[in-house]
Parts: C-alpha cells; sequence; structure tokens
C-alpha cells in the first residue's frame, strides 16, 4: 500500500463518539443547546501546492468552506500564509506534518535533519506511512519538529486558528496525544479530537483523553468506493441532509485537477486530482449552500471554539 489515507484503513465514514469517558460533550462545553447542528468544513493540505492553496483560497471566499490548515514543511506554504495576512476574515489552522505519502513530491522536516534523524527515510524525507512513522520516530523527535513547525507559522506571521495534524499520525499511540495536548496548551490552540478515530488506531480514549479536552462528536471523510462509483459528492449529500446535533467537522482538500496536482498525485487515485476537484466542486455549489440552510446547520470556526475556550481573539 503505496499511501494510507482515511479511505485506505477506515471502512466507517463517520467517526461518531461512542466512549463516555469525558464528562461533558461538546455542545456544553461551547454553550449551545443539546439541539444544535455545529458543523466545520475544513479543507486540509493548504501548502501542499500552488493549485491546492488556489481551490482553498477560492472555496473560503465563495464556497461553504470555513476552515484550512496549512502545511508548514511543504513547498508552497508561504503563498498561504501570505494570503492570510491580508484575508484575516478566514481561519487557518497548522496541520502538522510528520509523514510524505506521495509517490515523487517529497519534504523534509524543518528541522535540520540531524536533530530529528527518526523523523526521516533514508533518502532523507519524512516517512511515507503511518506505519513507518509509528515503528521509528522517537516522542523527543516529534516534539522538535512539532514545536518547529508551530514556531515557523509564527515566524512568518501566521495567526492560527488551531492545530490538526496531517494523517492523524499523532493519534497514533498515548504519548503522542499526549504531545498533540501539550502543544495545543502551550499555544493556547484547540486540536482536533476525535474518540472513534483514536479507537481505530488501537488506542483507548478512556485511557488517554482527560476531562477538559473538546472532542468533535462526528468527523466525516470521503471513501474511495464512493469516488470510484461517482458518488462522493452523494455521500456529501447525505452526511448534511442527515447531520446529527453536536460538533460535526466534514475534512476535505480542495485543488484543481491540473497538470502539478495530477503529477503531485500520479499512482494515486484516493485524495487524488480529481477527487479533489469534486471536493472544491461540490462545496462551492448552490445545491451544497442550500441542504445547509433548509437543515439549519450552524457553520463553527475553530477560531469561534479558541474564544469560547480561552477567550482569545484571533
Amino acid at each position: 500500500m503505496g499511501y494510507e489515507g482515511f479511505d485506505s484503513i477506515i471502512s466507517s465514514k463517520s467517526f461518531s463518539n461512542e466512549y463516555n469517558m469525558v464528562s461533558m460533550n461538546a455542545l456544553q462545553k461551547l454553550g449551545f443547546p443539546d439541539h444544535t447542528k455545529l458543523l466545520i468544513i475544513h479543507a486540509d493540505d493548504a501548502g501542499l501546492a500552488h493549485s491546492e492553496n488556489q481551490a482553498t483560497m477560492q472555496a473560503l471566499a465563495k464556497g461553504q468552506v470555513n476552515s484550512c490548515s496549512i502545511m508548514m514543511p511543504c513547498p508552497w506554504f508561504y503563498e498561504m500564509v501570505e494570503f492570510s495576512k491580508h484575508n484575516m476574515a478566514y481561519e487557518y489552522g497548522i496541520h502538522l506534518t510528520l509523514t510524505c505519502e506521495w509517490k515523487y513530491y517529497k519534504w523534509q522536516p524543518v528541522m535540520p535533519i540531524s536533530e530529528v534523524p527518526s523523523l526521516v527515510d533514508e533518502n532523507g524525507f519524512m516517512h511515507r506511512t503511518r506505519h513507518a512513522f509509528k515503528e521509528n520516530a522517537t516522542i523527543e523527535d516529534v516534539e522538535k519538529e512539532a514545536h518547529a513547525q508551530i514556531e515557523k507559522a509564527f515566524k512568518y506571521g501566521l495567526t492560527p486558528s488551531h492545530l490538526d495534524v496531517h494523517m492523524s499520525t499523532l493519534c497514533l499511540k498515548p504519548e503522542l496525544i499526549s504531545l498533540y495536548r501539550q502543544l495545543g496548551h502551550t499555544y493556547k490552540l484547540p486540536i482536533l479530537l476525535n474518540k472513534q478515530l483514536i479507537a481505530f488506531f488501537g488506542v483507548n480514549p478512556d485511557d488517554c483523553l482527560v476531562e477538559d479536552d473538546l472532542c468533535v462528536d462526528n468527523l466525516y471523510v470521503g471513501e474511495y468506493k464512493d469516488f470510484e462509483k461517482g458518488q462522493l459528492t452523494a455521500y456529501y449529500a447525505h452526511v448534511l441532509e442527515n447531520l446529527p446535533a453536536g460538533l460535526n467537522q466534514i475534512l476535505i482538500h480542495p485543488a484543481f485537477n491540473g497538470r502539478e496536482m495530477q503529477g503531485i498525485t500520479i499512482e494515486h487515485p484516493n485524495f487524488g486530482a480529481e477527487w479533489r476537484q469534486m471536493d472544491y466542486d461540490y462545496f462551492t455549489s448552490v445545491e451544497c449552500r442550500s441542504i445547509l440552510e433548509k437543515n439549519n446547520i450552524q457553520l463553527i470556526t475553530w477560531r469561534m471554539i479558541k474564544d469560547i475556550l480561552w477567550g482569545i481573539s484571533s
């Protein structure tokens, strides 16, 4: 298996909370009535490429996408950070990036390789799979690299709304989840956690989450079988039509299906160029907007969550 996206390892399309260790649910912690349908429509992988950036910018400006996060080790991070400084109405998280999944398109850690040697393969690139990362990366090197990526974002003028993690690598072990939480507290930034997603990676949420953790109740990601059958947008419509009360997030990857993205995602149709174009098309569509309105879905951002949790305006 060359790539470990959500669809390649997880059969369920939604990661719904089934654990009761945390005493207060997200709506209670955020101060919303129990029947409220909260939704973040989040674009991962900003900074990956020029095409990804341009589609993300346009989806924020004219679509229903209301959140994105930037990959600081990637070559096109600077374009997205510069856009953020001139478009403060939108929100930009830091997509902590500790793996590099593509066949030919590669990146390295922000830290010098000599200081984080366990994070790279024999060619000096970040590991391609979760398995390789889990087997090789030390907690010390992960901590150094994560701090370096966040500090780099601040250095270039980003005002981050939250932290999330590329390929969910910080959910693979209890000690990594603890580090993830520590990063959020250190920088006063909310982090993306979902109990069922953690459980899927073999970690018991009851053993690693604490009462103060804010968990997304339902996390939605398209599956390859839907894309293969031409039903990806139908899946998104179904999610919106049946969205439950609680804190929900849909993860998408908007980009334009041109030569740049086709080259990056070569031999990789799952989360590939065509898929990313579909994400952009649907979440900038009239249909998407209409379904949100019809179902009384309230869009919320990580910035709003940050303000509620810490009283800190971005």
